[in-house]
């Protein structure tokens, strides 16, 4: 009986395996079972993915961001206010994480992540390499756009203007305020050209510790600091009914005095206006 058994459990075993086996695409048989049909799931290129339903609910209409409610007409200041209850979020990450995109002189456009090192009424400062896709395109197209997302909080903050290199002392300053590992990481990537490997970097790496453990880090003539002098900065805050507001402070083209039908008066040359979400 145990052995007759046995005999018809591997008969329906079997069954059961040739019942799947054509099931399994010549690509992925080798594979485990349950990685081959995930991996079908969000590489076929047949797969249509429908996020419609993803929502999420922000803030209620009672408490919507209204203009006297701004801590401050002069954005920067408000910007500020803003950033430092961010910072006191603690399921912020990073305050000072940013998007930032720039765009080629010919309008095509790149995105990448930067971390805002500071800001004051002249502009918004951050580091990186001159020789980047993003440092090339600043050379040949200078403008750029910052927008912070800080999610928790259901607020954004998109800042657009001109952008420029900051003096040589200024990124020489902050460059040796950074640890020595961050000094020689910025020495080791020539960023955005390709590299043959990841134990490329290693051993640079390993090969400038060794070199600098004694000495300082001289700063690469190819490192250094921009800063975006805006001429737009918008204040946003989710609403669950998608009411969205939007508070956009602009800076008056030169010879423009007449305020606009939506316009007001702020501080420091400002004006400001709300936009329909």
């Amino acid at each position: 009986m145990r052995h007759l058994f046995s005999v018809c459990g591997s008969r329906n075993i079997g069954n059961i395996i040739k019942c799947f086996k054509p099931r399994v695409s010549l690509a992925t048989r080798d594979r485990p079972l349950n990685t081959s049909f995930v991996c079908r799931k969000y590489t076929d290129r047949r797969t249509s993915m429908d996020l419609s339903n993803m929502r999420k609910s922000y803030k209620s209409d009672q408490e919507c961001f209204e203009e006297d409610q701004l801590a401050s007409l002069d954005p920067i200041k408000q910007f500020g206010n803003w950033f430092d209850q961010a910072t006191k979020c603690p399921e912020v990450g990073e305050a000072n994480a940013v998007c930032l995109s720039t765009a080629t002189k010919d309008g095509r456009p790149s995105a990448r992540m930067v971390l805002l090192k500071g800001y004051s009424e002249e502009g918004f400062r951050f580091f990186t390499n001159y020789e980047s896709r993003k440092g090339a395109e600043m050379e040949s197209n200078p403008y750029a756009c910052l927008v912070f997302y800080w999610e928790p909080l259901n607020r954004q903050v998109r800042i657009e203007g001109t952008v420029e290199r900051i003096p040589y002392d200024k990124s020489c300053e902050y460059f040796h305020s950074r640890p020595k590992s961050s000094q020689i990481g910025a020495v080791v990537s020539r960023q955005s050209t390709e590299i043959p490997s990841r134990q490329y970097l290693r051993d640079k790496n390993a090969e400038l510790e060794e070199k600098y453990k004694d000495t300082d880090v001289p700063m690469p003539t190819y490192w250094g600091g921009y800063i975006v002098k805006p001429f737009l900065i918008e204040f946003w805050q989710g609403q669950t009914n998608r009411l969205h507001d939007r508070i956009v402070f602009l800076r008056p083209k030169e010879g423009e005095t007449q305020l606009g039908d939506m316009q007001h008066q702020a501080d420091g040359g400002w004006v400001y206006q709300r936009l329909a979400p």
